[in-house]
C-alpha cells in the first residue's frame, strides 16, 4: 500500500514538472517583397515533366523588422507536374538595408484552378541561412510565403509575403 502511495505521488509530481504544451502557432509578418523575375528559359520535357528557370534579377524587400533589396542573382526552377500544377523552387538572396546577405531557399506548387473554381492561393515553404549575428533567428524559425501579383508593377515580377510562425 506504501508502494501505491508513492507510486501515485511520484506520477502526480511528474505531471506537475511536465512543461505545458506550446502555444498554437500563429503568424506575423516578417516582410513583403517584389520580387523582379528576368525572360524564363525553357528547358524541355524531362522525366518528372517540363522544366523551366526564371532568373530573379532584382527587387525590395520591407517589414517591421527587416528591409532592403534582392541581389540579382537568383533563380526560380519549375516543374509543370502531370497534375496541372507547377513546382517551384527559388534560390535567391536578400541584402538588408545595414548590409548582411541572406539567402532564401523558397518552395510551394502553384495549381490552376479548373473552370468554374475559385483560384486556389499559392503558398510556400520559405527557408533562410542568414549569418550569424543580427539576422541569425531566421536560420531558426517556422515560415510560410503567399505568392501573388501587383497589377501597379510594370515589369515581370511577383509579390511575396513571408510570415513568421510565433
Amino acid at each position: 500500500m506504501v508502494a501505491a502511495a508513492a507510486g501515485a505521488l511520484s506520477q502526480g509530481a511528474s505531471a506537475q514538472q511536465a512543461p505545458p504544451p506550446p502555444p498554437e502557432p500563429g503568424l506575423e509578418l516578417l516582410y513583403r517583397s517584389v520580387v523582379k523575375l528576368g525572360p524564363a528559359t525553357e528547358v524541355g520535357k524531362t522525366a518528372l515533366g517540363e522544366r523551366r528557370f526564371i532568373p530573379i534579377i532584382g527587387g525590395t524587400f520591407e517589414g517591421p523588422e527587416m528591409k532592403g533589396e534582392i541581389l540579382p542573382m537568383g533563380w526560380d526552377w519549375q516543374l509543370d507536374r502531370s497534375d496541372g500544377c507547377t513546382q517551384i523552387r527559388a534560390d535567391y538572396f536578400l541584402k538588408t538595408d545595414d548590409g548582411v546577405v541572406i539567402n532564401v531557399v523558397n518552395s510551394g506548387a502553384l495549381c490552376r484552378p479548373q473552370a468554374g473554381e475559385a483560384p486556389i492561393p499559392v503558398r510556400t515553404s520559405p527557408v533562410f541561412v542568414a549569418p550569424l549575428g543580427k539576422y541569425g533567428w531566421l536560420s531558426k524559425g517556422g515560415y510560410i510565403g503567399t505568392l501573388g501579383f501587383d497589377p501597379s508593377v510594370k515589369e515581370p515580377a511577383v509579390v511575396i509575403t513571408i510570415y513568421k510562425a510565433n
